[in-house]
């Protein structure tokens, strides 16, 4: 039994990128917390939609089972407002209180700022010195995000079989249906099934997710 986090800069992040992979931790009895660093401001979104994202989350947060959830409340869209180090610090922090050993965060060259600030603070977190209990940090990719990125270096060595848990991500992204469109819109459950059927074609699966390794500790 393993302690996971997965970092979200926003919810759906979680899903997109690693869904499968967290709903097999869940059935091998990982606890398996989300820690989702942004949140609707008023300043920006109406009180209707910070309402109906905030039942979102409660929504997924159920169908995952996750053992914990974990909201820092930085501003969506803003995280190049705030200083870097206090992104580190709350990051640490929830990781220490965890103490958990496998961690997905996303991937560094992700077109969208945030993705790409969480990434930089959660390296400058995981540090080993600092948190010498991490075992395994992987990036995951997210759709429009990481594809539509010009730094599109993301190398696949990491496939994970999800054959058996992609119909329930499905389900779960389905919560998150606003967010998606028809195809050829790049968020659309036809871009999300030809992912994990390119992903899992590259290691021999029916369906997959890929991650970068970014930090493995054999003991």
């Amino acid at each position: 039994m393993s302690n996971v986090l997965v970092i979200a800069p926003h919810p759906d992040d979680e899903t997109l990128g690693c869904g499968g992979t967290l709903l097999k931790h869940i059935a091998n009895n990982d606890n398996v917390y989300w820690l989702i660093i942004t949140e609707m401001k008023r300043k920006y979104y109406t009180p209707d939609q910070i309402k109906k994202r905030k039942k979102i989350i409660k929504q997924i947060a159920k169908l995952y089972k996750f053992s914990g959830l974990i909201e820092l409340k930085f501003s969506t869209g803003n995280l190049d407002k705030y200083l870097l180090k206090d992104l580190i610090e709350e990051i640490k922090k929830n990781i220490l209180d965890i103490v958990a050993e496998i961690i997905y965060i996303p991937f560094y060259g992700d077109i969208h700022s945030d993705h790409r600030i969480c990434f930089e603070a959660a390296m400058s977190a995981t540090k080993n010195f600092r948190l010498p209990f991490i075992k395994k940090i992987y990036m995951y990719e997210t759709l429009s995000e990481t594809n539509f990125s010009f730094i599109n270096n993301f190398s696949s060595i990491v496939f994970n079989n999800i054959t058996n848990y992609f119909d329930r991500k499905i389900e779960i992204l389905n919560i998150y249906k606003d967010e998606f469109s028809e195809h050829p819109f790049p968020r659309s459950f036809k871009s999300v099934e030809a992912l994990a059927i390119l992903r899992g074609s590259q290691a021999g699966y029916k369906y997959a997710e890929a991650f970068q390794l970014i930090k493995e500790r054999v003991d």
